[in-house]
């Protein structure tokens, strides 16, 4: 970036050499003038009142017009020559909280860039000094023959300067404000809130200029020599007297059906479908109720069915599992006998049947 001002930041004794570099640029589209009969470029020609002839920039010079008509010349050498310690220097006069800068004091913004290797070590220290204290320095600098005030805050990496406007330059509100005393309602104040949480919060990198972009459309058409349709008026009714409370109500309606389709656009999902407190405690309650009948109805059949089947599945299931087990021991006691025999070539020992067993036999 091509610099537009050389000079140095004075912060107490510590001088750093800077670039001055502009932080915005215009987009906007310009337009020449030409005359309508024949399409030619209209120019214009400085000339001098007195001979009515046209003057080259070198032989133009400034002066001062007085009360009654009087020109008072007025030389660069005559301005050079005032007492201005500000012409090449950014002098840091306070470091103040932002808060204190009233916005409507902003001006051009620039970028101070490092002038030369042996300057990065100070700026950086300026840059660092101001980071740590969130505050910012207020400065006086000289730009375009006229001395100036300016606000040095960080960007990224990079101080930053926002010239500023005098206190003097920034007009009074009187007279401004509606003359008349209007009484605003609470319910008209919780729509504006709803209409304002509606529209919610933007990313600023995504806003750009659609009317610029219009213009750019409409150019590119006559140029081809195609026709373009005209766009449809967006009449939002400029000065006429208007329902406040219909107007809100239809403003928050219309932000959720923009957001609503913004969010499908974005995730591909339908938005779901947003039901008032009212509503869902009702319906809230209804299906408690809902739910605890069915619940309600289901253990009914589920003891009912415990207290039947007992009798039938259960006992077959009993009977089976001791008719298993008493096999089992009839094989088992079998093996052994046998082995018994083969191993000693006797009969093995009777058992002994218990008193309680002959009693019940």
């Amino acid at each position: 970036m091509r610099s537009i001002w050389n000079g140095a930041i004075s912060f107490g004794l510590v001088n750093i050499p800077i670039k001055l570099v502009n932080a915005t640029e215009n987009h906007s589209i310009s337009f020449r003038q030409i005359h309508l009969a024949d399409g030619g470029r209209i120019r214009y020609r400085k000339v001098c009142e007195l001979d009515e002839q046209e003057v080259t920039a070198a032989e133009i010079g400034k002066a001062y017009e007085d009360a009654d008509g009087t020109m008072i010349p007025i030389t660069d050498e005559d301005l050079a020559s005032l007492p201005l310690p500000t012409a090449k220097t950014i002098e840091i006069v306070a470091f103040v909280p932002a808060t204190e800068i009233d916005p409507l004091q902003m001006d051009a913004a620039y970028y101070l860039s490092a002038n030369g290797v042996p300057a990065a070590k100070p700026y950086t220290l300026l840059r660092e000094a101001l980071k740590r204290s969130q505050k910012v320095a207020v400065a006086k600098y000289a730009l375009r023959g006229r001395e100036r005030l300016g606000m040095l805050r960080v960007v990224d990496d990079v101080i930053a300067m926002h010239g500023l406007l005098w206190p003097d330059e920034i007009r009074a509100t009187d007279g401004v404000a509606p003359e008349s005393d209007v009484t605003v309602r609470d319910a008209e104040l919780d729509l504006a809130d709803a209409l304002m949480a509606t529209l919610g919060e933007v990313d600023m990198d995504t806003l750009h200029d659609d009317y610029r972009e219009a213009v750019e459309t409409l150019i590119a058409s006559k140029a081809s020599g195609e026709a373009m349709q005209p766009a449809a008026s967006d009449d939002h009714g400029g000065g006429k007297v208007i329902d406040l409370i219909a107007a809100l109500e239809n403003s928050v309606r219309a932000a959720k059906k923009a957001r609503d389709e913004e969010s499908e656009e974005a995730e591909g999902a339908p938005v779901a479908k947003v039901t008032s407190l009212a509503g869902r405690k009702k319906s809230g309650g209804t299906g408690a109720k809902k739910k605890a009948a069915a619940a309600a109805t289901s253990t009914g059949r589920k003891a009912a069915a415990k207290k039947t089947t007992p009798g039938r599945t259960p006992a077959k299931k009993t009977t089976a599992r001791s008719a298993t087990k008493s096999a089992t021991k009839k094989t088992t006691a079998s093996t052994a006998a046998k082995t018994a025999k083969s191993a000693t070539g006797t009969k093995p020992a009777a058992r002994k049947t218990s008193p309680k067993k002959r009693a019940s036999a």
